[in-house]
């Protein structure tokens, strides 16, 4: 049995009868990091690196402060090597929400119910790819089948928020997209 399992974070009897009554609930995500325009132009992305570590600022703290240099994170290293860099760090990061997270989302688009390290990351970014390559991997499929409902971008104070618009105008996509200012 894998990190990520039915009875994952549940405790006791109360945790399991909430989740049970929430579990079908859209999600209302006020902090999301994807680019309102990869959601209007509904990217695939060629790689779990472009989806995971394209712009989560998040991951990169991580890295940085666990040695990787920055050439690896944000720099001109080759998507595996980032991605590999990135999977020999995670599993300094247990504690920190980000290391569920990470399995947590490997076991729910990706099917994957190993542990994310140094060993195991060819595997593992062979195996996001080629799923993301599928139908149904795009990233406006990967939100309707998350039942997300409101998305709160991160904006750049200056953006001149076309994207949100947009999509705002597009009846084809049932998620609200609505910019947020978090200074």
């Amino acid at each position: 049995m894998g990190i990520i399992n039915d009875g994952f974070l549940l405790k006791n009897d109360t945790a399991k009868r909430l989740y049970e009554a929430a579990k079908d609930m859209p999600i209302i995500d006020y902090h999301c990091h994807i680019d309102p325009r990869e959601i209007y132009e509904n990217r695939r992305f060629d790689n779990i690196t472009q989806v995971w570590l394209g712009g989560d600022h998040y991951k990169w703290r991580l890295m940085r402060s666990n040695g990787v240099t920055e050439d690896e994170i944000t720099g001109d290293a080759d998507d595996y090597t980032k991605f590999l860099r990135f999977a020999e760090m995670l599993p300094k990061a247990i504690g920190n929400p980000m290391y569920h997270w990470c399995h947590l989302e490997l076991k729910r688009f990706f099917g994957y119910d190993g542990v994310l390290n140094g060993d195991t990351a060819r595997e593992v970014y062979d195996l996001c790819n080629k799923k993301l390559r599928q139908d149904g991997m795009t990233v406006r499929a990967i939100i309707e089948k998350s039942n997300v409902k409101m998305i709160g971008t991160t904006d750049d104070p200056a953006d001149d928020l076309k994207w949100h618009k947009l999509l705002t105008e597009d009846k084809s996509f049932n998620t609200a997209v609505c910019p947020t200012f978090r200074p």
